[in-house]
């Protein structure tokens, strides 16, 4: 899953629920369980979705703090992830509320810029030193304004918070030369300020997206000369269960 100067992520449950089968890790123990396995494997970052008994994605600290105890408590020395996202609170303004109400914190949240009131929220974020995994779908319904909102709310966070701020990509099944060599860095995120950058391949893209740093191992976003004055690490292929064939 991972090699020189391209570790990995690995999404514990990602969308996958009870309905999906048993295999599907829900409880903290589950969760626990499956991430010593995953790290073990070569995971060097774990991304888990908490949720509360009935299933349900929550932000709540009674639900976000146990999954985090019982993961470090089992051992998961590695950077723990959390997503930030409608899914788990559907009110925008609410959100920033939930992370500040945390007792137990993650290493890193994704926000998706595509959602409203994604700026506000990872600013809540970084006030309280998790570091931001910022989203941006390339293509689909979503068009181009999370890419541009992300651009703008970057430019703002200049100096501020930024070195917290990682950007990730999720990229879509491309031409036919792509299923082997992976999708190429589209234009709009080379306008970027320069930041680290992680591909998510969903679908037919998960494995392409693997391959991708073995072609360009040195990915960031942001244009040439930036790139080579910011200290950018290898894009982190993330690898969600529900994407294996």
């Amino acid at each position: 899953m991972s090699g020189a100067g391209r570790p990995a992520v690995v999404s514990l449950n990602g969308s996958r629920g009870a309905a999906d089968g048993p295999a599907v890790p829900l409880s903290p123990e589950d969760l626990a369980e499956s991430a010593v396995r995953a790290v073990a494997a070569g995971a060097d970052e774990v991304l888990v979705h908490p949720r509360t008994p009935c299933g349900r994605e929550s932000l709540s600290p009674r639900v976000v703090g146990p999954v985090l105890e019982v993961l470090r408590g089992a051992g998961v020395g590695v950077p723990l992830t959390v997503p930030a996202s409608i899914g788990a609170e559907p009110d925008p303004a609410q959100r920033p509320a939930r992370v500040r109400a945390w007792t137990v914190l993650p290493d890193r949240a994704l926000v998706h810029f595509a959602e409203p009131g994604a700026a506000e929220l990872a600013r809540a974020l970084l006030e309280r030193g998790v570091a931001v995994d910022a989203v941006v779908a390339l293509g689909g319904p979503a068009g181009p304004k999370a890419l541009e909102r992300l651009r703008s709310w970057l430019v703002r966070e200049r100096g501020v918070g930024r070195a917290g701020v990682r950007v990730v990509a999720e990229v879509a099944a491309g031409p036919a030369d792509e299923q082997t060599t992976g999708p190429a860095l589209p234009a709009g995120l080379r306008g970027l300020p320069p930041q680290a950058l992680l591909l998510f391949g969903r679908d037919g893209a998960s494995w392409p997206a693997l391959r991708r740093p073995r072609r360009e191992p040195t990915w960031c976003v942001g244009d040439r000369r930036e790139r080579r004055e910011a200290r950018c690490r290898a894009p982190r292929p993330r690898h969600d269960p529900k994407d294996t064939p």
